[in-house]
């Protein structure tokens, strides 16, 4: 009687922890798609953040290059024109990354790094570990009493 209670225990218990790992796997898998939704928001806010932006500084880099174009030839002297060099790569720059492919090589590059640059994305003394929490909580805590 007992060996047939414990076998069912047994089974029982197999499809409790089936069922737990079952559980957290789905739970994981949820974390990460939430994780990723959330990623691909951020990276459309910016990008809608540059083309706003870039709508501005056109408008702003067209009157200038206007301006600056028609007092270079009222003063006939191209060095009023200087200006248009800096602001010409903010704009370009601004344009790329709005409807460009600066994204696209940044993730290129990104991809580069984490295959052949590895190393440089270690972290200084290593991984945060528990343990390093654990010794900073203590260490800044006013109520922590050491036993």
């Amino acid at each position: 009687m007992g060996f047939v209670f414990s076998k069912s225990m047994n089974e029982s218990l197999k499809a409790q922890q089936e069922f737990m790992l079952m559980n957290s796997r789905l739970q994981l898998e949820r974390q990460l798609l939430m994780q990723n939704q959330m990623r691909e928001r951020q990276t459309a806010m910016q990008i809608a953040w540059t083309r706003e932006f870039l709508k501005y500084f056109g408008t702003f880099f067209g009157l200038a290059a206007v301006g600056l174009t028609a007092g270079a030839i009222k003063k006939k002297n191209p060095g009023v024109l200087l200006p248009i060099v800096p602001l010409s790569f903010i704009f370009a720059y601004q344009y790329d990354m709005g409807y460009g492919t600066l994204l696209q090589r940044m993730k290129g590059e990104a991809e580069n790094i984490l295959d052949t640059q590895s190393t440089l994305l270690e972290l200084p003394k290593g991984p945060l570990t528990y343990e390093d929490l654990e010794k900073i909580r203590r260490s800044q805590s006013k109520f922590f009493i050491e036993k």
